[in-house]
C-alpha cells in the first residue's frame, strides 16, 4: 500500500500534475483516457431523438478518393478522363457506381451520395481539418473535429466507455492531427486505437490494471493521487490544465475494471462469419470494431480508411483502386447490413469521405497513369442517422471536373451532420485561452437529406 506524509506531498508542488503523474506512476492509465472522458461535460443541447441520441461511425479515407472512378464515372468522357473501370448499376434507379463495389451497388438504398461537394482547399491537412469539422484551419488555431464536439456539446454521466474513439492514427506533418479536439484542448481528442484491429496481436490494454496492481494496491494509487490532485489544486488553481483535472480522474479509475469497456473493444467476441463479412483486413476489421463501440455506448467513432496505400492516388491510381476499393466497399456494404438488421440505422450515422477528389484527367506519371488533388467537385456519402438514404443528390459536368447542379459545400455537409447528431451549430464555445468562437458559423442543413 502507499502512503505518503504530507510534506512529500508538498516536496512535489514545482512539478506540473501531468510530469508527476508520469514520474511516479500514479495511474494506471495516464490522462490519456481522463482527458477523454472529461470530454463528457458539455451541456446537452437538441439531443432529444426517437430512439435515443444519433452516434456516428466516420470511415476516413485519407488521401482524397477518385470520385470519377468510384461514385461519379463518366464513360462517354475521352479515355484520358474515364480512364479504366466502368460503372456498375445499382439497387437504386439513376444511381451507377465503379466496378470495382458490387458490394455496395447491392445495398445503395442504405446511403445516399452527394456528387456536388467543394472545398476551399486542395491541400492534405487543411482539407482533412475542413472535411472533418466543417471549419477551415486558421494558423495554428485548429478546429475541432465533430466527435470533438459532440464530446463537448453533450453531457453523458456515468459511462463506462469513451466518448469519442479513434481507430488508427491520423496525423498530417504539416498541419497536426485532424478531427481532434482543437482549440477545445486535448481533452477532447479521442482515445486512440493504434494497433491495426485485424493484426494477431491487437489488444486494447488500457482497460486493464497491471497484473501486478491488486485491488488493494488499485484503492491506494486512487486515493494518493486524489491527496496529490487536492493538494495541486490549490496551489495551481489558476492554470489551464488544472480547471481540467476534476472528478473525470476518478472516473478513469472506474472503466480500470470496467468490464463492459473491455468487451467492446474485444474483436473476439464475434463470430468467425461475420469477421469474415466484414473482411479480414484493418478497414473491415476496424468497421466491425466501430459497430462494437457504438453498441457499447461509444457516440463518435472515426476509422483510418485503408489498408495499404492509401486515396493519394498521384501514381497508379488503377492498381491501387483495386487493391483499397474493395476492402472498402466490402467493410461499408457489411457495416450497413449489420446495423439495419440489429436495429441500429436510424441511431448511427455513417460517413465515408476523404479531404477532397482527384483530377477528372489522367496525369503522365512515370510510375504508370494517375491522377491529382481536385477540389472543385467531389463526391461522399451518408447513410443512417435519420439521413434520407437512396438519394443522388447534386451532379457533375461531363467530365466530373466542376459543379453542374446543386452545389453542396463543406459547411452544409458539416450542418447537416451537427444536425443528425442533434447539435447545436451556434453553440460558444471557448479557445484555451478564452476567446470566444461559434462551433459552426457558416452551413446550411441539407434539406433533401433530412
Amino acid at each position: 500500500m502507499f502512503s505518503v506524509a504530507t510534506n512529500q506531498i508538498e516536496s512535489f508542488s514545482n512539478l506540473g500534475r501531468r510530469e508527476l503523474l508520469r514520474i511516479g506512476g500514479l495511474t494506471a492509465l495516464g490522462l490519456s483516457l481522463p482527458e477523454a472522458l472529461r470530454a463528457q461535460q458539455a451541456v446537452a443541447d437538441g439531443t432529444d431523438k426517437p430512439g435515443g441520441p444519433v452516434n456516428c461511425i466516420l470511415l476516413w479515407m485519407l488521401g482524397g478518393p477518385s470520385h470519377i472512378d468510384m461514385y461519379d464515372l463518366k464513360p462517354l468522357a475521352p479515355a484520358e478522363i474515364r480512364g479504366e473501370l466502368s460503372p456498375i448499376v445499382t439497387r437504386v434507379p439513376g444511381l451507377e457506381l465503379g466496378e470495382l463495389m458490387p458490394n455496395m451497388a447491392a445495398c445503395a438504398d442504405k446511403f445516399s451520395v452527394i456528387r456536388s461537394m467543394h472545398s476551399y482547399s486542395p491541400t492534405h491537412g487543411k482539407g482533412d481539418h475542413h472535411l472533418m469539422s466543417g471549419n477551415r484551419l486558421e494558423g495554428n488555431m485548429a478546429p475541432p473535429g465533430f466527435g470533438a464536439m459532440l464530446a463537448w456539446q453533450q453531457e453523458q454521466r456515468a459511462r463506462q466507455t469513451p466518448p469519442y474513439v479513434q481507430v488508427g492514427t491520423i496525423s498530417s506533418p504539416r498541419y497536426g492531427a485532424p478531427g481532434h479536439g482543437g482549440y477545445l484542448g486535448r481533452t477532447y481528442d479521442p482515445f486512440v486505437v493504434e494497433k491495426d484491429p485485424n493484426s494477431s496481436s491487437y489488444a486494447v490494454n488500457e482497460f486493464n490494471p497491471p497484473g501486478s496492481v491488486s485491488n488493494g494496491r488499485q484503492s491506494g494509487r486512487r486515493n494518493l493521487l486524489e491527496a496529490v490532485d487536492r493538494f495541486q489544486a490549490r496551489a495551481e488553481r489558476q492554470l489551464p490544465f488544472a480547471r481540467t483535472h476534476d472528478e473525470f480522474q476518478a472516473r478513469a479509475f472506474s472503466m480500470i475494471t470496467s468490464q463492459k469497456a473491455k468487451n467492446a473493444f474485444d474483436l473476439a467476441q464475434e463470430p468467425d462469419s461475420l469477421r469474415t463479412t466484414y473482411g479480414r483486413n484493418r478497414v473491415g476489421q476496424g468497421l466491425l470494431l466501430a459497430r462494437r463501440l457504438v453498441e457499447a455506448g461509444v457516440r463518435f467513432v472515426t476509422v483510418k480508411g485503408y489498408i495499404r496505400y492509401g486515396w493519394d492516388h498521384h501514381p497508379e491510381v488503377f492498381p491501387r483502386l483495386r487493391k483499397e476499393v474493395p476492402a472498402y466497399e466490402q467493410g461499408y456494404a457489411a457495416l450497413l447490413n449489420d446495423l439495419a438488421e440489429r436495429g441500429m440505422m436510424d441511431n448511427t450515422l455513417v460517413i465515408t469521405a476523404g479531404e477532397f477528389g482527384r483530377t477528372p484527367r489522367l496525369n503522365d506519371d512515370a510510375r504508370g497513369p494517375g491522377r491529382d488533388h481536385w477540389n472543385r467537385c467531389f463526391s461522399l456519402t451518408l447513410g443512417g442517422g435519420g439521413v434520407k438514404t437512396g438519394v443522388v443528390l447534386g451532379a457533375s459536368d461531363a467530365h466530373a471536373s466542376d459543379i453542374k447542379d446543386r452545389p453542396v459545400s463543406v459547411p452544409d455537409f458539416a450542418a447537416t451532420v451537427y444536425h443528425a447528431l442533434g447539435m447545436n451549430p451556434r453553440a460558444e464555445l471557448k479557445t484555451l485561452d478564452d476567446r470566444p468562437i461559434e462551433a459552426l458559423p457558416q452551413g446550411q442543413v441539407i434539406r433533401e437529406l433530412v
